[in-house]
């Protein structure tokens, strides 16, 4: 248990670190992207305003056939990607959340940028 416990802190520290120099803007709104032991969720906000502009997870009734692997973690970058482009937005920060930039959060990526969106 006190491993687990440690691997959490750790993660704190990381996503505190990088939260000091990713900020979101109108122009360019910040991707953030959390992973839980089933499912995966996705939210880019505008951090100056602090309302979230679009989201994507694998809970939703459309996206339950998503499974929670590195296919489906690309699926889900395009369909935040797609959600983006009808808003307009081109341009974003990506914020890993202190997760190590591979596999799944990779995925969320190139699956954002697949769909046109410049990270």
């Amino acid at each position: 248990m006190k491993k687990l416990v440690e691997k959490a802190n750790r993660r704190n520290r990381r996503k505190k670190h990088v939260r000091k120099t990713v900020k979101g803007t109108p122009d360019r709104p910040r991707m953030s992207v959390f992973k839980s032991s089933k499912h995966l969720y996705i939210q880019v906000i505008d951090d100056e305003s602090g309302k979230t502009i679009a989201f994507a997870n694998n809970v939703e009734k459309d996206n339950k056939d998503l499974a929670s692997t590195v296919e489906g973690a690309a699926k889900l970058g395009e369909l935040i990607g797609k959600r983006l482009k009808e808003k307009k937005i081109t341009n974003v920060v990506f914020d890993r959340n202190g997760y190590v930039y591979h596999g799944k959060v990779k995925a969320i990526a190139d699956g954002a940028r697949k769909a046109g969106i410049t990270i």
